[in-house]
């Protein structure tokens, strides 16, 4: 791999095909960015940490059981530190109990509970205004401490997405959770996909009680002391939580708290837990004033997937909420081109979260754009797929996964879209695991890396739930990997299109297929799609010469 042996410019890099890391000595930079590549000298957070536990939880119930236990488990002296975009207070965390009951339970048995939650728009624009406020109401009423943070651009927002429980007696038992998983309804499904009891006004296609997948990673070890360092860096900004009129002063009428008290002393790294080198990649816009941890914003989440596209020789393995913005889609697609044997498996969602007049045209143009923009760069390389339950009935893909030739992996909150890779608070954990499978083929990109066990077996969970198997024949070797997905789609839209006559074909998954707007749509659309749905929050030097 090319190396520059230049200073990072501070005004970016480009995210192409074409543009090689900056140089590093650090090991293992193959994959994992270098502090001098996060572009971000403000920061805390190490490059990676070594000897980490990583768990994928797939889908809502087995994270929210997990995270109950954990919560569960903290108690006089411990901390729990929580971010969120949106939090339902009476959302069922174990079937009986709810968000807000567990969290101030813990508070009660002395554990400090300190929280940030995005302020959110207003609910009859279907956000979460009044619960993100509600919980952190009743956790704030039982000794807790939960912020609601508008520290973020003009129509932005904190998306991330994370829990972290210190022990500091018991260092070999803290953790945290990170992902795609809110605190919230319609979470709280498994993979039945029946949907959660509880759920949150949603697009019409979906029916009323929404089938929801997602992904949540567990971590233990020396990471779980970085994902404290997020939380830190957020709480100590000194900016005020709000400083629009009209929410300000609500929360003074209401006497809510708009000043963050003091954390105490961060603690030293948890013990070595596995196998897994993590590295936290992060988004923040460029805001005024700027963060004190990111002055000009941080891109890492889309200069780490630039980089490991680089070195994508044989399957990229997507699950996305989001697949609309060209300037995403550019990545891949120069991948593709240089490339001639590297597909790319992307799992979308079959229909928009909004079913509004405007709404739908508006979301569509960047998928339909994005999906153009690869499909002709890798023709039938690219297999775009949607997901449906055993009933028939779609799914919404919530998650947001890359696998790349079965060597580093990622979960997290940041979709694949303009607005995650430059405008929202984002946070994904990149994992690189030092174990290597030993099932042929041993190294699928040719590489010399090696197909390492976390990363192949995210894949193949995901891939058995989608093709409703329990084994894993024909799933290994990418090319015949691809060939299974594309075999299964075709029979599931062959028995649709015969009638549905016969038993139903085993496995969930069918072609995605979009509509292609006329041009006056497409002209009508995009500066709304561009201003409000898919915004740019870089500086404007990097606007201007096209920089992360």
């Amino acid at each position: 791999m090319p190396r520059f042996r230049r200073p990072l410019r501070r005004d970016g890099v480009r995210l192409t095909a074409r543009t090689a890391s900056t140089s590093s000595d650090e090991p293992g930079d193959s994959w994992l960015l270098s502090a001098a590549e996060r572009g971000n000298t403000a920061t805390r957070l190490r490059a990676w940490t070594e000897g980490n536990l990583v768990r994928p939880l797939v889908h809502g119930r087995p994270y929210f059981t997990a995270l109950a236990d954990a919560l569960d488990d903290a108690g006089a002296g411990d901390l729990v530190l929580f971010a969120d975009w949106r939090g339902d207070p009476d959302e069922r965390i174990d079937g009986s109990r709810t968000v807000a009951e567990v969290l101030s339970a813990a508070s009660q048995r002395g554990a400090i509970v300190k929280g940030l939650i995005w302020r959110s728009h207003l609910d009859r624009l279907r956000f979460s205004g009044d619960q993100n406020r509600n919980l952190s109401e009743n956790i704030n009423d039982d000794g807790g401490e939960v912020l609601l943070d508008q520290r973020v651009r003009p129509l932005g927002s904190h998306h991330q997405k994370f829990v972290v429980i210190r022990h500091p007696e018991r260092p070999a038992d803290d953790v945290a959770f990170l992902g795609g998983i809110d605190l919230a309804h319609s979470r709280r499904d498994d993979a039945d996909h029946g949907g959660d009891p509880q759920t949150q006004p949603f697009a019409k296609w979906y029916g009323g009680s929404p089938a929801w997948h997602d992904v949540q990673v567990e971590i233990r070890g020396p990471a779980v002391r970085e994902v404290e360092d997020v939380f830190r860096e957020r709480w100590d900004d000194p900016a005020a939580l709000s400083r629009l009129p009209w929410q300000a002063l609500p929360d003074m009428l209401r006497r809510l708290d708009r000043q963050p008290s003091s954390l105490p002393p961060a603690l030293p790294d948890p013990p070595a837990a596995g196998t897994c080198a993590v590295q936290l990649l992060r988004t923040y816009p460029n805001r005024w004033p700027g963060y004190p941890f990111a002055p000009d914003g941080e891109r890492s989440a889309a200069r780490g997937y630039a980089k490991v596209l680089r070195r994508a020789r044989r399957l990229v393995y997507v699950e996305d909420q989001y697949l609309w913005s060209t300037a995403v889609a550019q990545v891949f697609a120069e991948a593709l081109r240089r490339e001639p044997g590297l597909h790319l498996v992307v799992v979308v969602p079959r229909y928009p979260d909004q079913d509004g007049k405007v709404a739908v045209p508006v979301t569509e143009l960047g998928h339909v754009q994005a999906l153009e923009m690869v499909t002709e760069a890798g023709g039938d390389r690219v297999l775009v797929l949607d997901v449906e339950n055993r009933e028939g009935e779609p799914v919404y893909v919530h998650s947001k996964v890359c696998v790349v030739d079965d060597v580093w992996a990622s979960v997290g909150s940041d979709n694949f879209n303009r607005r995650s890779w430059t405008h929202d608070s984002e946070l994904t954990a990149a994992v690189l695991d030092q174990e290597r499978d030993p099932r042929e083929p041993r190294d699928p990109g040719g590489l010399g890396d090696g197909a390492r066990t976390f990363a192949r077996e995210l894949r193949l969970e995901l891939l058995r739930e989608h093709l409703d198997r329990d084994d894993d024949e024909g799933l290994l070797d990418p090319a015949e990997a691809v060939a299974a997905l594309r075999d299964s789609a075709a029979a599931l839209d062959a028995w649709y299109d015969a009638g549905r006559g016969g038993p139903r074909p085993p496995g969930r998954l069918r072609h995605h297929s979009v509509g292609h707007p006329p041009r006056w749509q497409r002209w009508l659309v995009t500066p709304l799609y561009r201003t409000v749905v898919d915004p740019d929050g870089r500086p404007p030097r990097m606007k201007l010469h096209g920089r992360h």
